[in-house]
């Protein structure tokens, strides 16, 4: 048996799939793609979460792209991160070239044009369906983390959530907060500190910082009504297909924390809200992070944590994550070794650095007497990967230098009169773009803090009013006591001891 026939039984045994499955391309060996050397990943493993990951150009995105028609087939639903901008072509199909048709008949599969039920998403101002939450959905210790905030300032959060909850005051914004902030160490203090213990105005100056941080960064946006309700992201169309749900994110980039902010608040939502899905053999969702780095590079120890703890809880309710990113290193190796589905493409080796991360990167896969994993990974062309995945019993596949097959849909963005007529047949951008501003805690405590300043200045008249009618009534007593001891000048000589004297003298001569 050759070494050719070697490989294809490593690669067919390793690929034999008895339940559904998804096809990325065809195995290659001594660069050169096997026709009909299918590499095939089962259904029921893509809620193992994944990997993909390569040097800029090398055809990460249309990777991510045929995961997402593949499923949307199948009718799971997807959720896409879009920071470059350039997935929205999903919605229309491919023209076709050349070259795809080429590529597909090295692989051994028909070329088929598609187009695919595409939501457009958005977390700031750009056009497409608006993605809110309020902050009473995150609770004190989600909130508390977001804001990477100290054991201090977390309790702070915690008195602040649970005076709201004892006092019926929805905590909808960040304005909100704010407003319950200042309250709890200003006109509120004696009522806090009675009732909850007192609160230091360095702590509350300290999280107001950081709310401050989050606003900069367009949380203010994020933050509020109508809140986007996550069952809407497992919708199909008509024909069965699932929904690929793309948020654009390109103007994020420089918004790191907003954008981890709202990857913590929708996991943390799916999995409290999706149910446990037991052994249904396909996924619910999936949801491919693009610049995943984004995530990690800005996130502090506690929201690491947070992730890595949804990572390794969410498969449970279906769920699959997958990871885009230029270096598998970009990832924390906590994550990392959780990933079932790994689709390497090139790395470039320009500078020690690289060479160092190859070799780290090799080790991440499974060993094969076919390739020198570590050279292959510099050699890939443009649309080639190795993979490695889980078979039906979760075991890795045998690792396979891949020739991807070509998206179906056009590879590029789409105009802004196609984005147009797409989101004017939205329903989810009928039922959430629009703002919504009901009485909340800023405006309860806003009145609260009102009435309580017309009752403090009533009060204040009523003393003031006290304290003149009390001095005018002072000043009429005394000037009524002068008048009582006014005596006639008349009177006064007539009374006086002289002539009282005088008086008694005639009167006693008169009677001699």
């Amino acid at each position: 048996m050759s070494r050719t026939d070697d490989f294809l039984k490593e690669i067919t045994e390793g690929n034999t799939n008895k339940g559904d499955y998804i096809t990325l391309g065809s195995a290659m060996l001594d660069g050169e793609a096997l026709t009909n050397a299918f590499v095939n990943v089962p259904l029921k493993t893509m809620n193992r979460h994944g990997l993909i990951a390569g040097a800029t150009g090398t055809g990460k995105t249309k990777t991510l792209q045929v995961l997402a028609e593949s499923l949307s087939e199948k009718g799971i639903p997807v959720l896409l991160m879009d920071i470059k901008g350039d997935l929205s072509g999903l919605a229309k199909p491919s023209p076709g070239h050349a070259k795809i048709d080429e590529r597909h008949a090295k692989i051994g599969l028909p070329f088929e044009s598609k187009s695919f039920p595409v939501e457009v998403m958005t977390l700031s101002e750009q056009d497409g369906v608006r993605l809110r939450a309020t902050v009473s959905e995150f609770g004190p210790v989600l909130f508390s983390r977001i804001l990477d905030l100290s054991e201090t300032q977390s309790g702070v959060v915690s008195v602040i959530f649970k005076y709201c909850d004892d006092h019926k005051l929805p905590l909808l914004d960040l304005k909100d907060f704010k407003k319950i902030l200042q309250y709890a160490t200003q006109e509120g203090k004696i009522e806090f500190t009675e009732a909850y213990g007192r609160i230091s105005t360095a702590s509350t100056g300290a999280i107001l910082r950081k709310i401050v941080e989050i606003e900069q960064q367009g949380g203010a946006l994020f933050f509020g009504e109508t809140s986007f309700e996550v069952n809407d992201l497992l919708r199909v169309d008509d024909s069965g297909r699932g929904y690929i749900n793309i948020i654009r994110l390109t103007d994020i980039q420089d918004r790191p924390k907003l954008f981890s902010t709202f990857m913590l608040s929708l996991l943390a939502e799916i999995y409290s809200t999706f149910p446990e899905q037991g052994d249904s053999g396909r996924p619910e969702l999936i949801l491919f992070i693009d610049e995943a780095h984004l995530i990690f590079n800005e996130a502090s120890k506690a929201l690491l944590g947070q992730i890595e703890s949804i990572v390794k809880l969410i498969r449970s309710k279906g769920v699959g994550l997958y990871f885009v990113t230029q270096n598998p290193t970009d990832v924390p190796e906590a994550i990392l070794g959780q990933l079932g589905l790994k689709v390497q493409h090139a790395l470039r080796a320009f500078t020690a650095k690289d060479r160092k991360a190859i070799k780290l990167t090799a080790q991440n896969y499974p060993d094969t007497e076919f390739y020198d994993t570590a050279d292959v990974l510099t050699s890939l062309g443009i649309g080639e990967a190795l993979v490695s995945a889980l078979d039906e019993k979760g075991r890795p596949t045998p690792l396979a230098a891949t020739m991807m097959r070509a998206p179906m849909s056009r590879m590029d963005v789409l105009t802004d009169l196609e984005l147009s007529g797409l989101l004017g047949k939205s329903k989810l951008a009928k039922k959430y773009n629009h703002d919504i501003d009901r009485e909340s805690a800023y405006e309860m405590l806003s009145k609260k803090i009102e009435i309580a300043d017309a009752e403090d200045a009533k009060e204040k008249a009523r003393q003031e009013r006290d304290a003149l009618e009390k001095a005018e009534s002072k000043r009429r007593s005394s000037l009524s006591r002068r008048r009582s001891t006014r005596q006639n000048p008349i009177l006064k000589v007539l009374t006086s001891p002289t002539v009282i004297r005088s008086v008694l003298g005639i009167l006693t001569k008169l009677l001699k």
